[in-house]
Protein backbone atom coordinates (compact mmCIF):
# COMPACT_ATOMS: atom_id res chain seq x y z
CA UNK A 1 0.00 0.00 0.00
CA UNK A 2 1.83 3.69 -0.86
CA UNK A 3 1.29 6.31 1.24
CA UNK A 4 -1.02 8.12 -1.06
CA UNK A 5 -3.44 5.42 -0.57
CA UNK A 6 -2.99 4.93 3.34
CA UNK A 7 -3.86 8.79 4.00
CA UNK A 8 -6.94 8.16 1.53
CA UNK A 9 -8.00 5.04 4.22
CA UNK A 10 -7.18 6.72 7.15
CA UNK A 11 -8.98 10.02 6.01
CA UNK A 12 -12.01 7.76 5.37
CA UNK A 13 -12.15 5.57 8.50
CA UNK A 14 -11.45 9.13 10.35
CA UNK A 15 -14.56 10.75 8.51
CA UNK A 16 -16.77 8.06 9.07
CA UNK A 17 -15.71 8.08 13.20
CA UNK A 18 -16.27 11.49 13.06
CA UNK A 19 -19.76 10.96 11.41
CA UNK A 20 -20.68 8.64 13.94
CA UNK A 21 -19.88 10.45 16.73
CA UNK A 22 -21.56 13.04 15.62
CA UNK A 23 -24.95 11.03 14.88
CA UNK A 24 -24.62 9.94 18.48
CA UNK A 25 -24.28 12.85 19.91
CA UNK A 26 -27.25 14.09 18.19
CA UNK A 27 -28.96 11.30 18.97
CA UNK A 28 -28.10 11.74 23.19
CA UNK A 29 -29.23 15.40 22.62
CA UNK A 30 -32.33 14.12 21.36
CA UNK A 31 -33.00 11.60 23.72
CA UNK A 32 -32.59 13.70 26.26
CA UNK A 33 -34.85 16.34 25.12
CA UNK A 34 -37.27 14.05 24.67
CA UNK A 35 -37.22 12.36 28.55
CA UNK A 36 -37.07 16.50 29.60
CA UNK A 37 -40.35 16.79 27.60
CA UNK A 38 -42.10 13.57 28.64
CA UNK A 39 -41.41 14.54 32.30
CA UNK A 40 -42.98 17.75 32.06
CA UNK A 41 -45.97 16.38 30.27
CA UNK A 42 -46.16 13.23 32.24
CA UNK A 43 -46.59 11.68 29.16
CA UNK A 44 -44.03 8.47 28.85
CA UNK A 45 -43.78 6.48 26.03
CA UNK A 46 -47.16 4.71 24.67
CA UNK A 47 -48.62 6.63 28.04
CA UNK A 48 -52.46 7.39 27.72
CA UNK A 49 -53.76 11.17 28.51
CA UNK A 50 -57.09 12.87 28.31
CA UNK A 51 -58.15 15.74 26.14
CA UNK A 52 -61.45 17.02 27.89
CA UNK A 53 -63.40 19.43 26.23
CA UNK A 54 -66.34 21.22 26.58
CA UNK A 55 -69.57 21.08 24.85
CA UNK A 56 -70.97 24.15 23.00
CA UNK A 57 -73.64 25.81 24.71
CA UNK A 58 -75.90 25.69 21.30
CA UNK A 59 -77.37 22.26 21.35
CA UNK A 60 -76.84 18.88 23.25
CA UNK A 61 -74.45 17.25 21.13
CA UNK A 62 -70.41 17.55 21.37
CA UNK A 63 -70.19 20.04 19.27
CA UNK A 64 -66.48 21.99 19.33
CA UNK A 65 -65.79 25.58 18.81
CA UNK A 66 -63.37 26.45 16.11
CA UNK A 67 -60.54 27.40 18.02
CA UNK A 68 -61.27 24.86 20.63
CA UNK A 69 -60.70 22.49 18.02
CA UNK A 70 -57.43 24.04 17.12
CA UNK A 71 -56.13 23.97 20.64
CA UNK A 72 -56.89 20.51 20.72
CA UNK A 73 -54.70 20.01 17.51
CA UNK A 74 -51.98 22.05 19.36
CA UNK A 75 -52.34 19.47 22.09
CA UNK A 76 -52.25 16.37 19.86
CA UNK A 77 -49.20 16.95 18.24
CA UNK A 78 -47.53 17.30 21.50
CA UNK A 79 -48.75 14.20 22.98
CA UNK A 80 -47.40 12.56 19.66
CA UNK A 81 -44.19 14.22 19.73
CA UNK A 82 -43.92 12.72 23.83
CA UNK A 83 -45.17 9.11 21.91
CA UNK A 84 -48.25 8.79 23.96
CA UNK A 85 -51.49 8.43 22.73
CA UNK A 86 -54.57 10.82 23.62
CA UNK A 87 -58.18 10.30 24.53
CA UNK A 88 -60.47 12.87 23.70
CA UNK A 89 -63.87 13.03 26.00
CA UNK A 90 -66.67 15.62 26.51
CA UNK A 91 -66.25 17.56 30.23
CA UNK A 92 -69.29 16.11 31.52
CA UNK A 93 -68.72 12.56 31.14
CA UNK A 94 -65.20 12.22 32.80
CA UNK A 95 -66.06 11.00 36.29
CA UNK A 96 -62.70 10.03 37.46
CA UNK A 97 -59.71 11.35 39.58
CA UNK A 98 -57.23 12.61 38.08
CA UNK A 99 -52.71 11.59 38.54
CA UNK A 100 -53.17 8.14 36.92
CA UNK A 101 -53.15 10.25 33.53
CA UNK A 102 -52.33 13.35 32.22
CA UNK A 103 -55.28 15.40 31.39
CA UNK A 104 -55.19 18.67 29.16
CA UNK A 105 -58.70 20.43 30.47
CA UNK A 106 -60.19 23.00 27.53
CA UNK A 107 -62.63 25.83 28.57
CA UNK A 108 -63.81 28.37 30.63
CA UNK A 109 -65.91 26.90 33.80
CA UNK A 110 -68.89 28.08 32.90
CA UNK A 111 -69.06 25.77 29.74
CA UNK A 112 -66.57 23.00 31.18
CA UNK A 113 -68.16 21.51 34.62
CA UNK A 114 -64.41 19.38 34.62
CA UNK A 115 -62.46 23.06 34.56
CA UNK A 116 -65.24 24.12 37.57
CA UNK A 117 -64.55 21.30 39.74
CA UNK A 118 -60.30 21.64 38.95
CA UNK A 119 -60.72 25.33 39.85
CA UNK A 120 -63.14 25.01 42.74
CA UNK A 121 -60.41 22.20 44.25
CA UNK A 122 -57.14 23.41 42.98
CA UNK A 123 -57.19 27.34 42.71
CA UNK A 124 -59.64 28.29 45.45
CA UNK A 125 -58.36 32.10 45.28
CA UNK A 126 -59.10 32.52 41.02
CA UNK A 127 -63.08 33.41 40.48
CA UNK A 128 -64.47 33.75 37.58
CA UNK A 129 -67.98 35.48 36.53
CA UNK A 130 -70.21 33.16 34.48
CA UNK A 131 -73.07 35.13 34.85
CA UNK A 132 -74.49 34.67 31.40
CA UNK A 133 -76.50 38.44 31.93
CA UNK A 134 -74.26 40.81 29.74
CA UNK A 135 -72.18 43.26 31.82
CA UNK A 136 -68.58 45.09 32.57
CA UNK A 137 -67.57 42.14 34.46
CA UNK A 138 -68.99 39.03 32.89
CA UNK A 139 -66.12 36.61 32.24
CA UNK A 140 -63.56 38.30 34.39
CA UNK A 141 -61.11 36.80 36.33
CA UNK A 142 -60.96 37.50 40.12
CA UNK A 143 -57.76 36.71 41.26
CA UNK A 144 -56.81 38.09 45.32
CA UNK A 145 -57.55 41.77 44.67
CA UNK A 146 -57.04 42.08 41.30
CA UNK A 147 -60.31 41.73 38.84
CA UNK A 148 -59.14 41.03 34.72
CA UNK A 149 -62.39 42.33 32.63
CA UNK A 150 -62.55 40.86 29.26
CA UNK A 151 -62.70 43.26 26.08
CA UNK A 152 -64.16 41.06 23.22
CA UNK A 153 -61.35 41.08 19.98
CA UNK A 154 -59.32 44.13 22.05
CA UNK A 155 -57.80 42.56 25.32
CA UNK A 156 -58.56 39.09 26.66
CA UNK A 157 -57.16 36.88 29.48
CA UNK A 158 -56.73 33.05 29.83
CA UNK A 159 -55.09 30.84 32.62
CA UNK A 160 -52.47 28.20 31.79
CA UNK A 161 -52.04 26.44 34.57
CA UNK A 162 -49.94 22.85 35.19
CA UNK A 163 -51.23 20.81 38.33
CA UNK A 164 -50.43 17.66 40.17
CA UNK A 165 -52.01 16.00 43.07
CA UNK A 166 -49.66 15.62 45.22
CA UNK A 167 -49.29 11.86 44.68
CA UNK A 168 -45.74 12.02 44.43
CA UNK A 169 -43.43 11.58 41.58
CA UNK A 170 -45.68 8.93 39.54
CA UNK A 171 -48.53 11.44 39.69
CA UNK A 172 -49.26 12.96 36.06
CA UNK A 173 -50.03 16.39 35.97
CA UNK A 174 -53.22 18.18 35.08
CA UNK A 175 -53.03 21.15 32.53
CA UNK A 176 -55.71 23.69 32.25
CA UNK A 177 -56.36 26.19 29.96
CA UNK A 178 -58.73 28.22 31.24
CA UNK A 179 -59.95 31.45 29.00
CA UNK A 180 -62.51 33.99 28.78
CA UNK A 181 -63.15 33.10 24.62
CA UNK A 182 -62.20 30.33 22.63
CA UNK A 183 -59.87 31.91 21.24
CA UNK A 184 -57.33 32.60 24.40
CA UNK A 185 -57.63 28.95 25.07
CA UNK A 186 -55.56 27.96 21.45
CA UNK A 187 -53.66 30.70 22.77
CA UNK A 188 -52.84 28.85 25.47
CA UNK A 189 -51.78 26.04 24.16
CA UNK A 190 -49.98 27.29 21.70
CA UNK A 191 -48.00 29.63 24.63
CA UNK A 192 -47.56 26.31 26.29
CA UNK A 193 -46.05 24.62 22.58
CA UNK A 194 -43.81 27.36 22.18
CA UNK A 195 -42.32 27.46 25.78
CA UNK A 196 -42.76 24.30 27.21
CA UNK A 197 -38.80 24.12 27.27
CA UNK A 198 -38.66 27.48 29.39
CA UNK A 199 -41.60 26.97 31.78
CA UNK A 200 -39.82 22.89 32.34
CA UNK A 201 -36.78 25.14 33.15
CA UNK A 202 -38.07 27.29 35.26
CA UNK A 203 -40.32 24.99 37.30
CA UNK A 204 -39.77 21.49 36.97
CA UNK A 205 -41.85 19.36 38.62
CA UNK A 206 -43.68 22.00 40.88
CA UNK A 207 -47.03 23.15 39.91
CA UNK A 208 -47.40 26.62 38.24
CA UNK A 209 -50.06 28.88 37.51
CA UNK A 210 -49.86 31.32 34.62
CA UNK A 211 -51.94 34.69 33.49
CA UNK A 212 -51.25 35.56 29.83
CA UNK A 213 -53.18 38.53 28.07
CA UNK A 214 -54.05 38.06 24.58
CA UNK A 215 -54.26 41.27 22.40
CA UNK A 216 -55.78 42.66 19.70
CA UNK A 217 -57.18 38.78 18.73
CA UNK A 218 -59.76 40.77 15.82
CA UNK A 219 -56.63 41.39 14.29
CA UNK A 220 -54.18 38.97 15.69
CA UNK A 221 -55.76 36.09 16.19
CA UNK A 222 -54.25 33.59 18.69
CA UNK A 223 -50.68 34.97 17.79
CA UNK A 224 -49.72 38.09 20.20
CA UNK A 225 -49.47 36.88 23.97
CA UNK A 226 -47.99 38.44 27.02
CA UNK A 227 -47.22 36.80 29.96
CA UNK A 228 -48.74 39.03 33.04
CA UNK A 229 -47.27 37.05 35.47
CA UNK A 230 -47.12 33.94 37.41
CA UNK A 231 -50.01 34.14 39.85
CA UNK A 232 -49.55 30.58 41.41
CA UNK A 233 -49.27 31.80 44.77
CA UNK A 234 -52.61 34.05 44.97
CA UNK A 235 -54.43 31.02 42.96
CA UNK A 236 -53.42 28.42 45.67
CA UNK A 237 -54.22 30.74 48.48
CA UNK A 238 -57.97 30.43 50.08
CA UNK A 239 -60.37 32.34 48.25
CA UNK A 240 -60.18 35.98 49.65
CA UNK A 241 -63.39 37.66 51.51
CA UNK A 242 -65.85 39.33 48.90
CA UNK A 243 -65.10 43.42 48.86
CA UNK A 244 -67.07 45.99 47.56
CA UNK A 245 -63.85 46.96 45.57
CA UNK A 246 -61.27 45.49 43.73
CA UNK A 247 -58.65 46.72 41.17
CA UNK A 248 -59.34 46.28 37.78
CA UNK A 249 -57.03 45.51 34.67
CA UNK A 250 -58.52 47.36 31.21
CA UNK A 251 -57.31 47.70 27.66
CA UNK A 252 -55.87 50.96 27.26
Amino acid sequence: MTEDVRNIVLGVIAAGISAALGWLARTYLWKRRLRRRQAFFGLPDNSESLLVVNRDAGGPELTVKRHDVFALLELSAIVKDCGAHAQLVAHDTTQQGFGERTEFCVGGPASNRRMAAHMHSLLPGIRVNTDPEPGPDRGAFQIGSERYRLEPGITEYVLLARLTAGQGQGSRPVFLFCGQLPVTNQAATRYLARHHERLARKHGGNAFVLLLKVVNSQAYGPDVVELVGDVTRAAQAPAPAATPRASSHRAK
